[in-house]
């Protein structure tokens, strides 16, 4: 019945920070934008063929932008380059460490706040095993 996400939605106050962010720290294409009354209400950015993140304009987001979403997680083929890209851009970013899941991870924010976990899976990652997770946290 299904077999893809088709995208990830999130609220910001600041569209050009939010597209700045994705596009030049994490190399995301703009895909198209979405207007409201003649102005820029948001737009779809593109990781990869058919991988999406939706951005909207909402002036009234929270302290907490996630509400129930607790965070995002991306993919990378090279944590080190992403970590070293995303502090070139001035993103205050983790040490890389390797999770419970054999997974090695690093974390940061975009400037909605909103919490982004950045994955490189490893031959031993439960993601590629199956194997159960013991939580560390």
């Amino acid at each position: 019945m299904t077999h893809s996400l088709a995208h990830i939605c999130i609220l910001t106050r600041d569209l050009e920070a939010t597209s700045t962010f994705y596009c030049q720290a994490l190399g995301m294409k703009r895909k198209f934008d979405f207007f409201k009354d003649g102005n820029l209400y948001g737009f779809y950015l593109e990781m990869s063929d058919g991988n999406y993140i939706e951005a909207f304009r909402d002036d009234a987001v929270g302290d907490r932008v996630s509400g129930p979403f607790l965070h995002l997680c991306l993919e990378t083929d090279d944590i080190e380059a992403s970590r070293q890209q995303l502090m070139a851009a001035g993103v205050a970013v983790s040490e890389i460490k390797k999770g419970c899941d054999n997974t090695f991870q690093i974390w940061f924010k975009d400037p909605n706040g909103l919490d982004i976990e950045l994955h490189q899976y490893t031959a031993q990652s439960s993601q590629r095993t199956g194997a159960d997770c013991i939580v560390d946290w």
